[in-house]
């Protein structure tokens, strides 16, 4: 990214917090309300509700629904809370984001739990190992985004989803060992929602095609294919439909061997009992 195009992702992410700080700042001064009156109507603190104004942080969408309520703005909050959202993702990230919002079908490869199936516990333990972690607005934010992109498995029709799950994923837990069972556990609810399949691929079944990274196949309802391939710090995000033909043929392999879902959730169950054990 060219010094230019980079200042220009951060103008639009300035420019998308700041629109949403300035419509709460003025919703209240329209209403009548200082900070304090507003925080003892609505529950939430004072000092949280001025990080908002300020456009200091990124809240969860809940609080912008309560807030569109509160003002009777009818959705306005929660369509300026997702640009500024939007803008804090990194750029090449975004447009991945984009296709995996407007996919019918997502077909994912993990070598760790995917967003899209954490648990906000999870997501923080795993966010807390970044070196930026110690900065609590950042560490936030990011858990606020993850979990937001898991609202995509709540419209109606839902995608249809299928997790291949490595083996790896399941055998390195967290340190709170109540926030890993609680995660388990969420792997098995989900499994249980007709519109997501999961699969765990055991290490017996060998090297493979795929080994090394993550994998993302999405199709649109247009039919169109993308493929998304990340690694612990980068991604990489492909269009060209012959790779992404190809791509699917490795994940096509890749699903033979993984273990079918009854077994997969019996594998998991068990690693829940060793794990109380």
């Amino acid at each position: 990214m060219s010094e230019q195009a980079g200042e220009g992702a951060d103008q639009e992410k300035q420019d998308a917090r700041e629109t949403l700080a300035h419509a709460l700042v003025t919703l209240r001064k329209k209403a009548g309300k200082s900070l304090s009156q507003l925080a003892e109507d609505t529950g939430y603190e004072r000092s949280y509700l001025n990080r908002l104004e300020n456009g200091e942080r990124i809240s969860k969408r809940p609080v912008m629904e309560d807030l569109d309520s509160y003002y009777g703005t009818d959705g306005l909050l929660v369509k300026l809370w997702k640009s500024a959202r939007n803008s804090v993702i990194v750029n090449r990230y975004k447009l991945f984001i984009r296709y995996e919002e407007g996919a019918v079908i997502m077909h994912k490869y993990m070598t760790a739990i995917p967003g899209l199936l954490q648990t906000e516990d999870y997501a923080r333990a795993v966010l807390s190992s970044s070196p930026n972690h110690g900065e609590t607005d950042w560490l936030e934010e990011q858990v606020t985004l993850r979990l937001s992109r898991q609202e995509l498995l709540q419209r109606e029709p839902p995608p249809s989803l299928r997790v291949i799950l490595d083996e790896a994923a399941l055998r390195r837990p967290t340190a709170d060992a109540k926030v890993w069972a609680a995660q388990l556990a969420h792997l098995l609810e989900s499994a249980e929602r007709p519109s997501t399949v999961i699969q765990v691929l055991p290490f017996t079944a060998g090297v493979h095609d795929l080994l090394g990274g993550s994998l993302s196949l999405l199709w649109q309802a247009d039919g169109m294919g993308v493929v998304y391939l990340e690694g612990s710090k980068s991604g990489d995000l492909v269009e060209d439909a012959k790779e992404v033909a190809q791509y699917r043929l490795s994940y096509d392999q890749l699903r033979d061997v993984a273990l079918p879902p009854p077994a997969s959730h019996d594998f998991i169950r068990t690693i829940m009992e060793d794990a109380g054990s």
